[in-house]
């Protein structure tokens, strides 16, 4: 008799077994409700309230990593720093500190064996719950944030031209792909009142979506002041110093771009180029005329002025404007070599097709069999305009 009553006792704990049982399964169910959210806020919540209510605690509260203010509290607990309370961390998996438990026990009582095993049981099951928890959160704020970005970039694309001029004789054709969901590249057609047209290729300093927030903004002034009878060298300065005038943020994501105004009638083109990679003119002898900046980049410095070149574009002309990401495409491999504006020179001067769109499609494959097609690291766009030979068309089917 005495045996069996000995043997219903657990001798670490001292109490009855039924009892320890009773206990364990209390753990059990604090670990369920505390695993059954996957809010964080919920989750410690949970598990001080748990702790309060099952060990009859004064109150509990969680730290947040590095932080002595209460993020949860449940009870009643000291002001920091929490004198006569018990600390416990929550590590995660990688053994990093999560957050911190404070327990207040009745008149700063230390605690019984139980209560300390259920603690530190409570804390293990609470750091796994509210890992998992930040993690889903995260997921969820990314899956947000890529909604964004993908209205974004479905805005940035419904910006693009629709089409290229249609202009007899002539044939012009435009490309853009970003290394992000959204680019700080821009490409913009316009015809003007007096039967001109205005075409730009510009480039944000830097990539994602600030850059595409300043090449929306760009395009807007950029049609405002186009709509105005402005000389193009004009154009190009009003636009620097609007840019300058918007702002430190504006200057450090200053513009780079090309203004080309083509008069079908001359026929001949007119060239800013502000800040931004060379065009390159290539005439009906095979002469190459290579267009280089005339003044710095668009917003970088107050009071900027700019000049314009204008040159015959006769039959057989064509000229190519870029941005950046063509000539620094890597080669594969590891070689620390950049496709180049000569290799772009020569690739679009070796293309057969007088058609500007068959043009680009050999400029996209010459980059993708140099850098073995591997992800752009950069935004590349371009622009070709060419003055349709007539002895040299060919016939375009649909």
């Amino acid at each position: 008799m005495d045996l069996d009553r000995e043997s219903s006792y657990d001798p670490q704990t001292g109490l009855p077994l039924e009892q320890q049982v009773a206990r364990l399964q209390a753990l059990l169910e604090a670990t369920r409700q505390v695993h059954s959210t996957m809010r964080v806020d919920e989750v410690l919540h949970r598990s001080a309230r748990l702790l309060v209510l099952e060990l009859e605690m004064n109150g509990a509260l969680f730290l947040e990593q590095g932080s002595q203010e209460p993020r949860i509290s449940y009870g009643e607990i000291p002001a920091a720093p929490y004198e006569g309370c018990r600390r416990f961390p929550l590590l995660s998996r990688e053994n990093h500190m999560l957050a911190e438990l404070v327990v207040a026990s009745p008149n700063c009582a230390e605690f019984s064996v139980y209560e300390q095993d259920f603690i530190e049981g409570l804390v293990l099951q609470t750091a796994v719950a509210l890992e998992n928890a930040t993690l889903h959160e995260r997921d969820l704020e990314w899956a947000r944030v890529q909604q964004d970005l993908d209205a974004a970039r479905s805005l940035q694309l419904s910006l693009l031209p629709k089409s290229m001029p249609k202009i007899e004789s002539f044939s012009i054709a435009g490309r853009s792909t970003t290394c992000y969901e959204v680019g700080g590249d821009y490409l913009d057609t316009m015809k003007l009142p007096d039967g001109s047209h205005l075409m730009v290729v510009a480039d944000v300093a830097g990539k994602g979506l600030a850059s595409a927030i300043v090449a929306t903004s760009f395009r807007s002034a950029l049609r405002s002041l186009a709509s105005h009878p402005l000389p193009l060298a004009e154009l190009a300065t009003r636009m620097s110093q609007h840019h300058w005038e918007e702002g430190a943020e504006a200057q450090r994501r200053y513009v780079t771009a090309i203004f080309v105004r083509l008069d079908p009638e001359g026929p001949r083109i007119e060239v800013v180029n502000c800040g931004h990679n060379p065009g390159a003119l290539l005439l009906p002898d095979g002469w190459v005329r290579i267009v280089e900046a005339s003044g710095t980049p668009l917003g970088l410095l107050p009071g900027m002025e700019y000049s314009s070149e204008t040159f015959e574009f006769l039959p057989g002309a064509r000229i190519l404007l870029y941005t950046d990401g063509l000539t620094e495409t890597l080669q594969a491999g590891g070689v620390d070599e950049e496709f180049g504006l000569e290799r772009l020179v020569e690739t679009f001067r070796a293309c057969r097709s007088p058609q500007a769109e068959r043009m680009l499609d050999d400029v996209w494959e010459a980059i993708g069999s140099f850098s073995s097609h591997a992800p752009q690291a950069d935004d590349m766009t371009a622009l070709a305009i060419c003055h349709l030979d007539s002895s040299k068309q060919e016939i375009v089917r649909p």
